[in-house]
């Protein structure tokens, strides 16, 4: 594959276990919220997901937050979601990310609005996330709009989209990740993992259908400090596995935080041995800070150095 400029493509390109973090932009117009996380990344992480209006509820946009956050040193990547934008708007945002040096994206369909705050406000869904991977495939490969215009600077993005390991029916989710493959899917983030035996499962289908050998797959990593945030997502996250014997454990732990951090190193170090996964993608919902106490004590700092 030809290189489009991205450090975290560079990476894993050359081989690396490569650590992606996320960080959700706020809910207002204040640059320093955003410069205040990206220091407590800095250094730590290959690639930071901006996070795209997540849940349905408004707040500072994915491109302007990863333009702000780059402008701080890191590698950025942007979420574009299907959710809210036609076809003409998604094609201007990515060719104005591109504008601004931004090289990664994340192609989602994006949480129904009735998720957040607005549930009255109407939806696009023009394009679902494969739809939108092929649009951007095309844009990036081949200079060509969705209308068939021709670019004379098309965008540099390396591709990425979402994959659950814990979604059913099982197989449909297997069909629907070959097709974002087969639409130009560059690289894969999952669902976050609690339940570590149905993921190494989930990875040995991969591995039988050979996806593992045409994009990079990056496991979802969720520290977390409390039982109540366990129960939560096992209640109502979509998609979500959350065994029982985890939130026992969190249950009983005397210092949670501390077991959340133990946790999440021990899942780190668990999927780092399962063949196909090139890398891990750390979700500390607002608790960005404890980033670099994970990656430290999974052994993954300091990063390697590439192009």
């Amino acid at each position: 594959m030809t290189k489009k400029y991205s450090k975290v493509k560079n990476m894993l390109d050359a081989g690396h276990f490569v650590v992606c973090s996320e960080m959700g932009p706020p809910i207002g117009a204040d640059p320093e919220f955003i410069k205040k996380k990206a220091h407590y990344l800095k250094g730590y992480v290959d690639g930071v997901n901006v996070t795209d209006n997540q849940t349905a509820i408004v707040r500072m946009s994915s491109i302007a937050a990863a333009k702000l956050a780059m402008d701080e040193g890191l590698e950025m990547i942007i979420q574009v979601t299907a959710r809210d934008r036609n076809r003409i708007s998604l094609q201007s945002d990515i060719l104005g990310a591109s504008a601004l040096g931004l090289r990664n994206i994340l192609c989602l369909t994006g949480d129904h609005q009735s998720f957040g705050k607005d549930p009255g406000s109407k939806n696009v869904f023009e394009l679902g996330s494969v739809q939108l991977i092929k649009a951007v495939t095309e844009m990036v490969d081949n200079g060509i709009l969705l209308n068939g215009k021709v670019m004379e600077v098309p965008p540099k993005m390396f591709i990425g989209g979402a994959a659950n390991p814990f979604a059913d029916p099982f197989e449909m989710q297997m069909i629907k990740m070959q097709k974002k493959v087969n639409a130009g899917v560059e690289f894969f983030q999952t669902q976050a993992i609690y339940n570590i035996e149905k993921f190494e499962y989930w990875m040995e289908e991969v591995r039988k259908r050979g996806i593992d050998q045409n994009s990079y797959i990056l496991a979802g990593i969720l520290p977390t400090r409390s039982a109540k945030a366990l129960r939560m997502m096992k209640k109502y996250v979509a998609g979500m596995d959350v065994p029982d014997h985890v939130i026992k454990r969190m249950d009983q732990a005397k210092d949670k935080e501390k077991e959340g951090v133990k946790m999440a190193v021990e899942t780190i170090q668990r999927v780092k041995e399962i063949k196909g996964v090139r890398g891990v993608h750390l979700m500390p919902v607002a608790w960005e800070e404890i980033t670099p106490t994970v990656i430290k004590e999974a052994s993954l700092y300091p990063r390697p150095e590439v192009e």
